[in-house]
């Protein structure tokens, strides 16, 4: 019985109620002027625009699947029971249906949403790290009267290479027993910044005898440890507040002579301000629960980073013993090269997405390394010249920091260190005992290790390991 049967005599023109039991095609549309009764026996057949609409309704959620089993899974958690299959859509169970369904609906498979950047940077942080390196310096604006700064300044640059060097060991100390726990890191803290105050107030005595500038250096080694507790705590603002006597002293200066006691009183009180700063800092740090089995790292594991300081701070002091501008506009660069910093991994991170072969990562690599330098180096071009340095030793001795410091934050401390205390050491030599090239003898050594930082680099960095 393929057609409907009727059960009254009569024509065509008649109603009629109609027993149509499909077998394997949709139900055949009738003329207009045939009004019938379609009656579907569960199971025999099934109804193309219900199963069309349903289609519709989840092929966002139907695209993606690989397998119509995926299908079933979504029509179940639907809530859709055998018996809505059978009567509503025609299908014999869920498979049926979901098995249709796959079939009506064309793949689709969507790029996944892109994770958070794990290395997104603060940029007031880095802006504010950046002014707090040379804010500081405004305070030898107001004490330059009370000493004798042409010939006792010497004494102020070994007691700073000295507070340079610890600082950069115990910072790198302190973020690996961090790693541990607060508690662990502020027990460093603690125990190696007055270790450092001390040795390098010994190293500027040792060169100035009693005076007044002994007592500068001692304030300015227990200063700038002070500092390192807090920038390695996070405490930027609070290192901020404390400088804000020193600031408003220095900003009235061209239309207020202070006196020889407010210059030496704002300077005290910025010292007094930081020191008590640490150390509220570093008591809310041990105030901390102790971490359970905490093993303290080796000693070398942070040295190479104190021989690091103490190279950079020897390139710095030869830039500046010819260009002084130069050092305050390469201070302020330190905070945008610590956002660079970031990006760097950041962008590396997006590389390793993007990319499917370790051919073409290096590729990409190298030229996020190109884009950095490069963002580093244009704004301090024009800073050169409108201070009156040489841009090129200043631009090279960027580039031989910033790689260094990239090396650095991926864990490789040796090459670094070994490169820059070389250039460090043939610049020093050069200028100590007025060899040739003589004042080139910076560009030159900065150039070669500029150089060798940056093939570094790429060797070790241009691999998806390294990021991983």
């Amino acid at each position: 019985m393929s057609g409907p049967m009727a059960l009254e005599p009569g024509g065509t023109e008649q109603d009629t109620l109609a027993l149509r039991l499909a077998e394997d095609r949709p139900l055949t549309p009738r003329p207009p002027d045939d009004h019938t009764v379609a009656l579907r026996l569960p199971g025999r057949g099934t109804d193309s625009d219900a199963v069309d609409r349903l289609a519709a309704e989840l092929a966002d959620r139907i695209g993606p699947a690989v397998h119509s089993y995926e299908v079933a899974a979504l029509l179940e958690s639907e809530g859709l029971t055998a018996e809505t299959i059978q009567e509503r859509y025609g299908h014999a169970n869920l498979f049926a249906l979901a098995s249709t369904l796959y079939e009506r609906v064309p793949r689709t498979y969507p790029e996944p949403p892109r994770p958070a950047d794990p290395w997104r940077p603060d940029h007031v942080r880095c802006a504010l790290r950046g002014a707090l390196f040379a804010l500081p310096g405004l305070a030898y604006l107001l004490t330059g009267r009370l000493w004798h700064a042409e010939r006792d300044t010497s004494v102020l640059i070994v007691a700073g290479l000295v507070s340079w060097a610890w600082g950069q060991a115990l910072g790198h100390r302190a973020y690996l027993r961090m790693i541990t726990g607060q508690r662990e890191a502020g027990r460093t803290l603690l125990k190696g910044a007055p270790l450092g105050a001390a040795a390098a107030t010994l190293a500027g005595t040792v060169f100035a005898g009693a005076g007044t500038v002994a007592l500068i250096a001692a304030a300015q080694s227990v200063y700038l440890s002070a500092a390192g507790v807090l920038l390695v705590l996070g405490r930027e603002r609070l290192l901020l507040a404390a400088l804000t006597p020193v600031i408003a002293g220095a900003v009235v200066l061209p239309w207020w002579e202070p006196g020889p006691v407010l210059r030496a009183g704002l300077p005290l009180l910025a010292l007094l301000a930081a020191t008590t700063a640490a150390g509220w800092s570093l008591r809310v740090t041990l105030a901390a629960s102790p971490a359970p089995g905490a093993t303290r790292p080796g000693l070398l594991r942070s040295l190479p980073y104190g021989l690091f300081g103490l190279a950079a701070g020897v390139l710095v002091l030869l830039e500046g013993r010819r260009h002084p501008y130069a050092v305050i506009v390469l201070t302020l660069s330190m905070g945008p090269a610590e956002w660079l910093l970031y990006r760097y991994r950041g962008m590396s991170v997006a590389a390793l997405r993007a990319t499917a072969t370790p051919a073409a990562f290096l590729l990409r690599s190298a030229g996020i390394l190109g884009f950095c330098l490069l963002a580093y180096l244009l704004p301090l071009l024009p800073a050169a010249l409108l201070t009156g340095a040489e841009p090129a030793p200043l631009l090279l001795l960027a580039v031989t920091l910033w790689t260094a410091l990239l090396l650095q934050a991926f864990g490789v401390a040796w090459p670094p260190a070994g490169v820059c205390l070389a250039a460090a050491g043939g610049a020093g030599a050069i200028t100590l005992f007025h060899l040739p090239p003589g004042a080139a003898a910076l560009s030159l050594c900065c150039g070669a290790a500029a150089l060798c930082l940056t093939a570094c680099a790429l060797r070790l960095l241009g691999r998806p390991a390294a990021h991983a």
